[in-house]
């Protein structure tokens, strides 16, 4: 699932972490669920959260906020978790995103987007694909694909396959106690 370009009218999911508003291409997200029960996988980064059961599939779950150095993700009415579907060296990959409220989906021409700005070396723009402009709301794009590459997902991944064999084995009744 390769992220759209912006050279035409797109489809994004604004969601919040703190008082910013962020958005991501609707191509890579999947569903919005309620927070469930997250459980905490040892000696992980912090931004991991754990893992939550999606219907039978364990998926990994991240806080943007700590990631982007923000703070934590605290559970309340409106929090929830984005499952987005990216690609990881190749092969899909699905995680589970904390935000602090999922609001809504929008179309959006590409003039209305602008490139991220130059704040100098302080700020890190790597992960925006730009601004969006609309009425007087600005919304942050994420090229979710590059917020998700490198060897911090890896370890994700890792977590993640390692608790669906393990899942696996206990089914099969293969797991040695």
């Amino acid at each position: 699932m390769a992220a759209t370009k912006l050279g035409r009218t797109n489809q994004y999911l604004t969601f919040r972490l703190g008082p910013e508003t962020y958005a991501l291409d609707v191509g890579n997200a999947r569903e919005i669920v309620e927070v469930s029960e997250v459980t905490k996988i040892p000696r992980t980064p912090p931004w991991i959260r754990g893992v939550i059961n999606l219907r039978g599939t364990v998926v990994p779950v991240l806080d943007l906020k700590l990631k982007f150095d923000m703070g934590v993700t605290e559970k309340t009415v409106n929090t929830v978790v984005i499952i987005v579907e990216l690609l990881l060296a190749g092969d899909p990959f699905v995680i589970g995103v904390l935000a602090d409220a999922a609001q809504e989906v929008f179309e959006l021409e590409a003039k209305h987007i602008e490139p991220p700005p130059k704040f100098g070396a302080r700020v890190d723009t790597q992960y925006m694909r730009g601004l969006a402009r609309r009425g007087d709301a600005i919304y942050i794009i994420l090229d979710i694909e590059r917020v998700f590459s490198g060897g911090d997902m890896s370890m994700a991944q890792q977590v993640s396959e390692s608790l669906e064999a393990q899942t696996v084995q206990e089914l099969d009744g293969t797991k040695q106690a």
